[in-house]
């Protein structure tokens, strides 16, 4: 065979054949890259290092810090203060203001060891890390599509997280369940079901569009942060082409697009198919059959309605009627129709059910050129990364096997979930990572600051039995997170991001430990656990892209049990930078801003806090100025107040109620107080931990 090409066409193919040429170059060079690249090695428990000053260290972490800090000819910061270390440790592991009693016991007897124990058997403990893991799956309760539509029950995924969490559940078995939870074998009812909320996971995914049914583009947004949560890897830049910078060729991509494509996720309605059908019944099979029945009784009425609603349309454009009706007879049964599937709906059997997913119809994807759905090339076969062993399904295997791909992601010769935790517990403790790009550990992300201490951690994670509060002990046990945030001069010229650790980071209060101290502190705060939201009933939501639903609902409860928007997050906690609901946020922004201020001295959250904290101090502590202050000091710091804050504090009561009273207040007192109050709320000290 001769090919044979025009002057015209030549420079393209040759074009053509260059850039392909150029793109087996990358690859290759990708290959190599993630052969050597660091992220990619065995975990190896290194020993602890020498250091000169023996004295320091109080266990084997201190040891990587400091040695790291002795070759740069730095020295640590000073230990902190008992009052300080035990507001810290408190916000650290709850997210919560320590009690003042609470805070004089420990600075009159120090003893770390018992906080933290205490606090990490707390349900609030559970509440606070299970608020940073909601972070790195883009939890949110609705839909993401262009409607939003509100998701009844995502909250049992929510609370399946807090629950785990708090127990202490072994990382990998939560990572297990959270992928295939439905394919695990369970001890019993109770397990089998909590396996089904476990897989709210791949079920709170983002829909798309009018008809939230892209199926594409939800798997894309599965898998992207399948990749970066549990592995450190954008792998979802390879959907279009080989991964640029990583190893990871796109048919490993389509080879995780199998087990998502096998996976029937539940639909939580739209613009264009407004029921939520798909819900996984928590129950007997008799009653979830009754469900079953039910919803294929829906789903075929909303056939019939976009069959008729096709028909009206080629009528009304002048087109040849095809079910033998006229328009106005076609207009006339869809209004019937839609009444019934209200009447149909109305009467859904009354099941517990949750927001999970189920297996689909198994099978391998076709490899998509370009990304483009429309454009299917070969079959891939399911399977792991290359550059993580690349095993595939047997061919036995009739399931999605997303029970084998979680195995895969925790096996022990896996070197990447067990570093990506293990960081990311060291960034939920100081601020940063040892890899301060925690959702990219790839060749483009940072390298480890201390690449034998996260190896150490890694390797403590995996030897507890992946036991997260076994780290959290290590890492607060030792003396690095003991110390002080104040800065020699020699540290801010060297290390003035605090890479090495050498101090600890003063951090502002994330938005919901704002929410909940505001609470804590005017005594509303509601300590139960929440479940759902006062949404819509599910027959009744008609939300479309130009009114999509935006509502938000007040709560006293802790903010992590808020409902979590999608198109609108609550403005509340967005201002203070809450987690973005619509991608995976593995390290919060932190921004300083002019309506932060402006919130904490006008927003009504803020002032309906104050009035309460002041109508409580005002009702213990009547006509008395000084004992007024201190209590509110008490209250909002969780200390005494000075002798200069007693004084200032009684003036600027004393004036503050002059002035309600010449207003005409009938609370002056209270009011006073409430004004007080706003003052202390916007201090660095309330919105700052040391």
């Amino acid at each position: 065979m001769t090919l044979t090409l025009s002057h015209r066409r030549l420079p393209c193919a040759i074009a053509a054949l260059a850039a392909a040429a150029a793109s087996l170059c990358a690859a290759a060079d990708n290959a190599g890259a993630g052969a050597s690249h660091w992220a990619f090695q065995p975990i190896a428990k290194p020993p602890p290092p020498a250091v000169k000053d023996e004295a320091w260290p109080r266990n084997a972490i201190d040891r990587f810090i400091l040695a790291r800090l002795e070759a740069e000819g730095l020295t640590p910061a000073a230990d902190a203060d008992p009052r300080t270390l035990h507001r810290r440790a408190t916000y650290d592991l709850t997210g919560l203001p320590p009690a003042a009693e609470d805070a004089d016991s420990f600075v009159d007897q120090p003893s770390l060891g018992a906080l933290v124990d205490r606090l990490l058997e707390s349900r609030a403990y559970g509440e606070r890390y299970g608020r940073h893991w909601l972070d790195v799956v883009r939890y949110a309760d609705t839909a993401g599509c262009s409607s939003d539509y509100p998701i009844h029950d995502a909250w049992r995924y929510r609370n399946y997280v807090i629950d785990s969490v708090a127990a202490d559940k072994p990382f990998d078995q939560f990572i297990r369940e959270q992928v295939a939870g439905d394919l695990l074998p369970a001890a019993g009812e109770e397990d089998r079901l909590e396996n089904i909320v476990a897989t709210g996971y791949l079920a709170i995914a983002r829909r798309f569009g009018v008809s939230g049914k892209e199926e594409h583009l939800t798997i894309e947004d599965t898998i992207d942060n399948f990749g970066k949560a549990f592995l450190g890897l954008s792998v979802s830049c390879s959907r279009c082409h080989d991964h640029k910078y990583d190893p990871i060729p796109a048919t490993d991509y389509y080879a995780l697009y199998g087990f998502f494509q096998s996976t029937e996720l539940p639909f939580p309605g739209a613009e264009n198919s407004k029921l939520p059908t798909g819900m996984v019944p928590l129950c007997s099979e008799d009653e979830a059959a009754k469900l079953e029945a039910h919803e294929e009784k829906l789903e075929e009425m909303e056939g019939q309605r976009v069959a008729l609603k096709r028909e009206e349309s080629k009528l009304r454009k002048g087109g040849a009627p095809s079910m033998g009706m006229t328009l106005d007879e076609v207009r006339k049964e869809m209004k019937s129709l839609e009444s019934e599937v209200k009447k149909v709906a109305a009467k859904r059997p009354s099941v517990p059910v949750a927001y999970a997913v189920a297996e689909g119809k198994a099978g391998d994807a076709r490899f998509q050129k370009r990304g483009e759905p429309g454009q299917k090339g070969d079959s891939v076969r399911r399977g792991f990364l290359t550059a993580l062993g690349g095993e595939t399904l047997p061919n036995e295997v009739k399931t999605s096997g997303r029970d084998q791909l979680a195995d895969w992601v925790v096996a022990k010769d896996n070197p990447l979930t067990a570093r990506v935790i293990a960081n990311r517990a060291w960034q939920w403790h100081f601020g940063r990572g040892i890899v301060n790009t925690p959702n990219d550990f790839g060749t483009r992300g940072d390298a480890p600051s201390h690449p034998e201490l996260l190896d150490y951690l890694a390797s403590e994670l995996i030897e507890s039995g992946w036991s997260l509060k076994h780290l959290h002990r290590l890492i607060m046990a030792s003396r690095t997170y003991a110390l002080s945030a104040q800065a020699g001069a020699a540290a801010l010229e060297k290390d003035a991001s605090n890479s090495l650790f050498g101090r600890f980071a003063r951090r502002r209060l994330e938005s919901e430990e704002i929410v909940d101290s505001l609470l804590a502190a005017s005594g509303e705060l509601d300590r139960t656990p929440g479940e759902g939201h006062p949404f819509p009933e599910r027959n009744k939501m008609g939300f479309t892209q130009h009114n999509p639903f935006v509502s938000t609902y007040d709560s006293m409860r802790r903010s992590v049990y808020w409902m979590q928007g999608r198109l609108r997050r609550h403005p509340v906690l967005a201002t203070f930078d809450s987690a973005d609901t619509n991608s995976t946020t593995g390290k919060r922004a932190h921004s300083t801003t002019p309506l932060q201020s402006l919130f904490m001295l006008n927003a009504p959250f803020v002032h309906d806090r104050a009035a309460a904290l002041g109508k409580a101090i005002a009702g213990a502590h009547p006509g008395d100025a000084a004992a007024q202050t201190g209590a509110l000091h008490r209250r909002v710091f969780a200390r005494a107040a000075t002798e200069s804050e007693r004084e200032s504090g009684a003036a600027f009561l004393a004036h503050a109620r002059q002035a309600h009273e010449k207003a005409g207040s009938k609370s002056a007192e209270a009011d006073a107080l409430a004004s007080y109050a706003r003052v202390l709320f916007s201090s660095n000290e309330f919105l700052h931990v040391e």
